[in-house]
Order: C-alpha cells, then sequence, then structure tokens
C-alpha cells in the first residue's frame, strides 16, 4: 500500500521540509542538506539507471524501511527534484517522477560514477558507453568556455560574505545513517567510496571546505560550528580513505585522490547555484585561471573528446539508457 499523510490519499508532499529551503540559506548549503545523504543519492541513481519511480520499486530495490523512505522521498518533492503524479491501479496511487530540476542532477550523477571507476574501481563495475562514439567512457571535467581538461588546481574561488560554512551545515531532522548501507555485489549504482564521502550533511562539508583551504581541525571547527567529536569522526574516515594526509599537527590536505573529487563537488555547486534560490552575497565563484572565466563545468567522453548528454548515455549496452524519456 502507498503510505500516504494522515490517512488521506494525498503523495508525501503536503507537510514542510525537513531543512529550511528559502533564500535565507545559500544555494550551496540547501544543496548539502538535501543531497548529502546516502540514501537520498541511491534513491536517485535507481531513479536515473532502473527508472523506478513508485514507492514499492524503492523500497524492494534498496531494502529500505518504509519511514525513512518516506521521508526521502517527501524531502525531494518539497525541494522540486521529484513531482508526484497520481495514476490509477485498482485505487489512485502515486509515483514520483524527476523534474527538470531533477533531471539535471545527471551530470552530478556521471561525476559520481567517474570518480568511482578511476579512484575506487571493482569487479562488476557497470561501463558507461558513449553512443556517439560507441566506446566506454570515463567523463572528465572541463571548461564551458575554452573546452580544455580542467582540475582543481586550474581554479580560483571567491566566497561571498554570506556564505559562511555555519550557514552551509544545514540540520536535518532525521537521523544521519550510521550503518553501512550494504547492497549486494554489482547491483546498479552501488559507488561505496563515494557514498563514504557524501553519505551525510557533514561529511561532505568537512570536504567542501578542504577544497576551500581549510587544513587545520581548529579551523575547520571554528568555520562549520561542528561537534569535536562529529569533526575527529569525518576527518579520521576520510584518511582511512585516502582523501585526506595528516600530520602530526593535525593539519589535513587533500590527497590527489580527494584532489579528484573536485569534479563532484564542482557539478555539486553549479547544479545549485543554477537551480535553488539564495540571497545575493551567498554564491561562490569558481573561475577556470587558464582562461580567466566564471566556470561552466562540461563534462567530456575521454575517448573521442566529445561533449557528453544525457541522451548519449548508456550502461553497458545502448539498451540501458541513463534516462529514459
Amino acid at each position: 500500500m502507498f503510505p500516504v499523510l494522515s490517512g488521506t490519499s494525498r503523495p508525501l508532499t503536503e507537510e514542510p521540509a525537513a531543512h529550511p529551503s528559502g533564500p535565507a540559506i545559500s544555494a550551496i548549503g540547501q544543496a548539502l542538506g538535501i543531497l548529502g545523504d546516502r540514501w537520498v543519492l541511491l534513491i536517485l541513481q535507481r531513479a536515473f539507471l532502473l527508472q523506478v519511480r513508485t514507492f514499492a520499486g524503492w523500497r524492494d530495490e534498496l531494502g529500505i524501511s518504509e519511514s525513512v523512505l518516506a521521508a526521502r522521498l517527501k524531502e525531494l518533492v518539497t525541494h522540486g527534484i521529484f513531482a508526484p503524479v497520481a495514476y490509477r491501479d485498482g485505487r489512485t496511487r502515486y509515483e514520483y517522477r524527476l523534474t527538470d530540476a531533477g533531471i539535471r542532477l545527471w551530470r552530478y550523477l556521471v561525476a559520481i560514477y567517474s570518480w568511482e571507476h578511476g579512484w575506487a574501481r571493482r569487479p562488476g563495475m557497470l561501463t558507461l558507453i558513449h553512443d556517439g562514439c560507441g566506446r566506454g567512457t570515463r567523463p572528465y571535467l572541463a571548461c564551458g568556455g575554452c573546452r580544455e581538461p580542467m582540475n582543481a588546481r586550474d581554479t580560483r574561488t571567491e566566497r561571498g560574505p554570506l556564505l559562511s560554512f555555519a550557514r552551509v551545515g544545514v540540520p536535518r531532522h532525521h537521523r544521519r545513517t550510521t550503518r553501512p548501507v550494504r547492497l549486494p555485489a554489482g547491483r546498479v549504482g552501488s559507488c561505496p567510496h563515494s557514498m563514504e564521502i557524501l553519505g551525510d550533511r557533514w561529511s561532505t562539508t568537512v570536504l567542501a571546505a578542504a577544497f576551500l583551504g581549510v587544513k587545520r581541525f581548529v579551523d575547520f571547527q571554528n568555520e562549520l560550528g561542528i561537534a569535536p567529536s562529529v569533526l575527529t569522526d569525518r576527518l579520521r574516515r576520510f584518511v582511512e580513505l585516502g582523501v585526506l594526509d595528516a600530520d602530526a599537527s593535525r593539519v589535513y590536505r587533500l590527497t590527489d585522490k580527494g584532489l579528484a573529487f573536485f569534479d563532484v563537488l564542482t557539478m555539486l555547486t553549479d547544479w545549485a547555484q543554477r537551480e535553488l534560490p539564495a540571497p545575493d552575497g551567498s554564491a561562490l565563484v569558481i573561475t577556470h585561471q587558464p582562461c580567466g572565466t566564471p566556470l561552466r563545468p562540461i563534462l567530456l567522453c575521454d575517448v573521442c573528446d566529445g561533449e557528453l548528454e544525457r541522451d548519449e548515455l548508456s550502461f553497458d549496452a545502448p539498451t540501458r539508457k541513463l534516462l529514459e524519456s
């Protein structure tokens, strides 16, 4: 039976969001609050890769509890990533379809796949096919202005005066998933290393701070307003994953593996600042220094160097599109 609110036949859309999303919070802060959760990422992956659209479909595919799934779907609807659509199956039920803003998250999810493929590849991982050249591809980040490959070292960032990390750490009203989400080996969309980094809002925010030059334990704490025990846990996990290095003075620096995650955070930032309302002065401006233009990130095929479009991507065979129309 499809879960509804207060015994009605309405979809999961009527109550306030689990965290504020209005223009008082920066776009990046909103995005971290929405997408900094491993269940949300797994729900989105299944929507793109398997075209899952129903409550029962996600529940059965992920083995997620109904209460957790209901909360995540409600948030995704509230933030305009899914829209509920009624259909008849003896009674009125609802399926959840990606909105235009939700569909534009495809670059973010492809960047996650590409990082996982390059830095944590494992047996059974699906191959992304660029239908334009018919070859398996590991997409790479390029500047939309000059179309040259780029990385974190090629950029300069400027924070608006209202983009404080205290505002980025948006509180959630549901508990963090403390136990690893375990899916059978080879399941579609399983990216365990990425989920360790993006699996909760504090992890993602700590990494974002590292990219903007925060290195010392006390500076992370001051910037984020994060409890010492939580910060210790996230930094320890990042060191174990090889994303950060630490010295005896507790100075943390991004490794090559960590710097490569720039592609993912860039796509998150670009989506957030295009799709979410935010106050003036809260933006993050990323400049590609070699050409001097504000960053417009694109993904190129590492085989033919063509710009990737969603409808040209499939997994393992052209019949498994990244997202069907």
